[in-house]
């Protein structure tokens, strides 16, 4: 697709650059969705003026600064291939005005070089250009060096303190690049590890981009999510980014099933996720499941710490605290109502008991509990949970649990088509009320019942005898 995209670019006849993204992941052999183009030699004037024969043009404005244009071309075919229309702008510098991190201007000047350009950017991997016309790479930062050597560095001493919010896709890039950061970019972490607060929620979590995904969505849906999060706690980002996680760094589980503090068990089942390919709803879930346990433990007469709700102990089991973190966390970085939802509710039912001979019937009742969608999340975070635990001899995960949990997720996807909700009962509310029933909240319980009576006996699943078991609650 991005070969089509820049062939439609060279006709436009501008003296266009790949820049970013687009050209690392060329590079690294890897398909990209970016496709963004630098134009040497002309201003914001010019460019709007040789764009707009060919399309519709938008204005980008970054700090309130108009700083180049997206085009929305006229040819059907290429517009279908760039929905989100084709980005270009001329090159530019960021320029200091004060001490804050607020007080730059962005200025687009022709006059500046592709070179130039680079060097106000992220990291050297990103930090290269290719101009179309010719082919030429433009790398004077060393991006194809350190591409090849599997390092990510900065491309000076300020680039956290310019936008922290490179802070988290630096390690973003750890989990889906798998790159080694060096010890200055290190440095660097620590030091400005604080700013990353200063980041607006929507640039870290729900995502101003065009995939609708923000930094930690991205990094949760890397290949190495767990190296990427350790780097993080290691470099005192993740307290600051997530000041949840405080209390569960270092926290020892002291519990027969777990050998493994509270972070590291966390991290271990984030990537358990990522290693069968789950949703961001369970990765999510998988970061904040156990993050309540620090707020809850109580020690009981078997010397060991527990996490559970009892009556004079404890209030509140670590699912329910948990949930609550999980729900204040993603509010804050403003992820989608839906998916922050579901993730609430994956957390605050993960506690659910699998026991081996599970039958049809268990099955059922956990479809009609959670629906079909949640039920099979919390199976997948039940299995990434079971992954990531070990016993307080340092054992292997729960091979017998995950075999138990196996067989019944099975035995779920075998019922999922046998009758669990309301919409599956072979009668409906009008039929309650053809009996004589009024419409209001019993006639809604009544249906809630039946459907009870179905979901443990399916075959009773049918419209004479639900009305007779209707008819004799009337």
């Amino acid at each position: 697709m991005r070969e089509e995209i820049e062939d439609y670019v060279r006709s436009l006849g501008l003296d266009a650059y790949l820049v970013g993204g687009a050209v690392r992941d060329e590079l690294l052999g890897l398909e990209s969705a970016d496709a963004d183009f630098l134009v040497p030699g002309v201003d914001i004037s010019q460019l709007r003026q040789a764009l707009s024969k060919h399309g519709r043009v938008e204005d980008l404005v970054v700090a309130g600064r108009e700083v180049g244009m997206r085009l929305h071309p006229r040819e059907p075919a290429v517009g279908r291939l760039a929905r989100a229309g084709i980005e270009f702008a001329p090159p530019r510098a960021e320029r200091s005005t004060g001490p804050g991190r607020h007080d730059f201007e962005i200025v687009a000047d022709p006059s500046i070089s592709v070179e130039d350009d680079m060097r106000r950017r992220d990291f050297t991997i990103n930090a290269m250009a290719r101009r179309l016309e010719t082919g030429e790479l433009v790398d004077p930062l060393g991006g194809r060096r350190d591409l090849e050597a599997g390092v990510l560095r900065t491309v000076s001493p300020q680039s956290f303190r310019e936008d922290p919010l490179r802070l988290v896709r630096a390690l973003r890039f750890v989990s889906q690049l798998g790159f080694e950061p060096d010890e200055e970019l290190l440095r660097q972490m620590r030091e400005e590890a604080p700013a990353v607060r200063l980041v607006s929620g929507e640039r870290i979590g729900g995502g101003v981009a065009a995939d609708g995904r923000g930094e930690l969505s991205k990094l949760l849906l890397g290949e190495l999510p767990a190296r990427a999060l350790r780097l993080a706690r290691d470099t005192g980002v993740l307290v600051e980014l997530l000041p949840e996680f405080r209390r569960a760094i270092g926290f020892d589980q002291e519990s027969r099933y777990h050998d493994l503090t509270v972070d590291e068990h966390t991290f271990a089942v984030v990537q358990a996720a990522a290693d069968a390919g789950f949703t961001l709803e369970v990765r999510l879930a998988a970061l904040f499941h156990d993050l309540g346990k620090p707020f809850v433990a109580w020690r009981g007469r078997d010397g060991r710490l527990h996490y559970y709700a009892k009556a004079g102990v404890s209030e509140r089991g670590h699912d329910q605290v948990g949930a609550e973190l999980a729900d204040g966390a993603l509010r804050r970085l403003r992820y989608p109502n839906a998916l922050r939802v579901r993730v609430v509710r994956i957390v605050r039912r993960h506690m659910f008991k699998v026991r081996p001979g599970d039958d049809d019937r268990q099955a059922r009742r956990f479809l009609r509990k959670h629906g079909a969608e949640l039920a099979f999340q919390l199976l997948d975070h039940k299995q990434a949970d079971l992954s990531g635990k070990r016993g307080s001899a340092g054992e292997p995960p729960p091979f017998e649990e995950l075999g138990a949990l196996a067989a019944f997720r099975a035995t779920v996807v075998r019922e999922e088509h046998s009758p669990h909700r309301i919409a599956d009962l072979a009668v409906d509310g009008s039929d309650l009320i053809e009996l004589g029933f009024s419409p209001g909240p019993r006639l809604g319980q009544t249906l809630e019942e039946l459907l009870d009576v179905v979901v443990d006996e399916p075959g009773l699943n049918t419209r004479a005898h639900l009305l007779d078991l209707a008819r004799r609650k009337l």
